[in-house]
């Protein structure tokens, strides 16, 4: 499992949208980039779902990370974010839609 950096993608399940993630800690980076910590990649803002329609929220806020920080390797008392990142985001229908990670921002260092 790949460590998560300011450099990570995430989406939702539709493909198209993107998660806005902005890393809190200074202290660890990779290649000059920030590692993502513990509630990083939650309440962020999503840009682009393409989940479009009348009766229809497209994704545009991610939710509690609910898999994927690591249970033993932590920043500042703050756990390190993986590429196992996966969360729900406030899409409808309402709890069905997941954002997750389609690329880490890094391949050097894993758990």
């Amino acid at each position: 499992m790949n460590w998560l950096t300011e450099d990570a993608v995430l989406r939702c399940t539709h493909k198209t949208g993107i998660v806005a993630t902005k890393p809190t800690q200074t202290l660890v980076t990779i290649a000059g980039r920030r590692v993502l910590v513990d509630a990083d990649p939650e309440r962020k803002g999503i840009g682009g779902c393409s989940n479009i329609g009348p009766t229809i929220k497209p994704c545009t806020l991610t939710l509690r990370v609910e898999v994927g920080y690591s249970d033993w390797l932590r920043i500042e008392g703050k756990a390190i974010a993986l590429d196992t990142v996966r969360g729900k985001t406030d899409g409808t229908p309402p709890g069905t839609v997941y954002y997750e990670v389609a690329q880490a921002g890094q391949d050097l260092v894993r758990q």
